[in-house]
């Protein structure tokens, strides 16, 4: 019915929206999480993340199969996805490649943008500062760029989160 994409920079107030906005549908949300408890620092803020959510909410933790886990959520829930920009980062060293990835985005936007109730999808915005000196980090920005620009393609609203503010994207004109 309705897919978000909210993107924008680290700490700028993304999830905290997305969250905000699946509280406000009414409906039971589901929160899928793409981060992974690989050392000490990103485990505490997991944990940190898992406790904030009401426990009524269902958590699914899926790192990588992303479209295969959000296909399986029942209808009419408000969805979350947090974050895009792990979860490619996750496909990138699980060697898949650009196609691969950019398969996957597709898959993620058509259920998303067919999914009969609220879907926010959440992603940092990587491709706003210098050009990265390394290769891998080239190929990280212009992935992730692509994959955005896919579920945007196909979402009802599209918006830049800075500074706790939002800016609504409107479509490219060709």
């Amino acid at each position: 019915m309705s897919l978000t994409l909210l993107t924008g920079g680290a700490r700028s107030g993304k999830s905290s929206l997305a969250v905000r906005r699946a509280e406000a549908t009414g409906d039971p949300v589901v929160f899928v999480a793409t981060g992974q408890a690989r050392d000490e620092e990103m485990a505490d803020r997991i944990a940190r993340h898992r406790a904030e959510r009401p426990p009524t909410w269902e958590t699914v933790e899926e790192p990588l199969e992303l479209p295969a886990a959000c296909a399986r959520i029942p209808p009419g829930r408000a969805v979350v996805v947090d974050c895009l920009a792990l979860w490619v980062a996750n496909l990138l060293e699980r060697g898949d490649d650009e196609e691969a990835t950019l398969a996957l985005a597709r898959d993620l936007a058509g259920w998303a943008a067919a999914y009969p109730g609220t879907v926010v999808v959440v992603s940092n915005e990587v491709g706003l500062g210098i050009v990265p000196m390394h290769p891998l980090s080239r190929d990280y920005r212009d992935r992730l760029g692509r994959v955005n620009a896919t579920l945007a393609g196909c979402a009802a609203r599209a918006q830049l989160v800075v500074a706790g503010r939002t800016l609504t994207l409107d479509p490219v004109e060709d």
